[in-house]
């Protein structure tokens, strides 16, 4: 983990340049298999792979055999004969992409599945948070939102708990799981939330296509209790705090439009970090490259 945190910094340092690109994965073949919408997960990964110099296919998921009723492992199988380096793989199945890593011998990376885990984004949050506390130990993050269904909650709270920072879950007693890891504080409550010192607040997004039931009352009832709007965002900007959000953001629910305007957003900070931690991950597992 700290050695691809490391890595990331000079591959971010390219993007200064009037060349972007180096040639460390020319001629690497690289597939996008995305099973779910994805816009910045997979732009950031196109853009990556391609600033390396990797050829990309786009699998167009919505016009393949699936629809015919191909498995998974049949498509895998197709993959494998093509001889392709790298498999990016997002599916709404939990654990999919590592069953997919036992079933080829490309190197395969998980751009999100279900509602296990999001490895990159928390890679790039842990490294928008080290740019700006290089030692962010015994920091604060308080993650707000739809904990339930939430992947990158997940991963970006597993990642910062091995950094030191200390970790807190803010949302609807039915969108916060008790069940979790103990180590992690829990509130129902805003005002009580933010007694707790936060120095980063982290967003999610109320992802409705995961929810089969009704969680909250309303949209508006959410964003009353739990979002910021332009008064408590007054607060935040008053305390210095930092804010974060995975995105696609949902104006009105998590935020207000004016949030994307403020100076301590760091949202950008993530989508520009996401491409530099990315291409570090791709090139990490460079096959026949030095791993370490």
């Amino acid at each position: 983990m700290e050695h691809l945190l490391e890595q990331s910094t000079p591959f971010k340092e390219l993007f200064t340049r009037s060349v972007k690109k180096v040639p460390a994965l020319k001629g690497k073949s690289v597939l996008m298999l995305f099973y779910e919408a994805s816009t910045r997960t997979h732009s950031s990964f196109e853009v990556a792979a391609k600033r390396l110099s990797a050829d990309v296919t786009n699998f167009d998921v919505a016009h393949s055999s699936i629809t015919k009723g191909e498995s998974v492992r049949e498509t895998v199988e197709t993959l494998q004969a093509m001889r392709t380096d790298y498999i990016i793989v997002r599916h709404g199945r939990s654990g999919l992409p590592g069953m997919i890593a036992k079933q080829t011998k490309a190197s395969v990376i998980n751009a999100g599945d279900g509602a296990h885990a999001h490895p990159t984004q928390a890679l790039l949050d842990a490294f928008t948070i080290k740019e700006k506390f290089p030692d962010p130990a015994g920091k604060k993050v308080l993650i707000i939102g739809d904990i339930l269904h939430s992947r990158v909650a997940r991963s970006t709270s597993t990642i910062l708990k091995k950094l030191g920072v200390e970790v807190a879950y803010l949302g609807p007693g039915s969108l916060v799981p008790r069940n979790g890891p103990e180590n992690i504080r829990r509130f129902t409550d805003y005002k009580e939330a933010m007694a707790w010192s936060p120095d980063f607040v982290y967003l999610l997004r109320v992802q409705m296509e995961r929810q089969d039931v009704q969680y909250f009352p309303s949209v508006r009832e959410y964003h009353r209790l739990y979002g910021i709007t332009e008064a408590r965002l007054a607060d935040i900007r008053n305390r210095g705090l930092y804010i974060m959000h995975p995105g696609p953001v949902n104006r009105g629910v998590e935020l207000c439009d004016a949030v994307m305007d403020y100076e301590r957003s760091l949202i950008n900070d993530q989508v520009e970090n996401g491409i530099a931690v990315r291409m570090a991950v791709l090139y990490w597992l460079k096959p026949g490259g030095v791993v370490g």
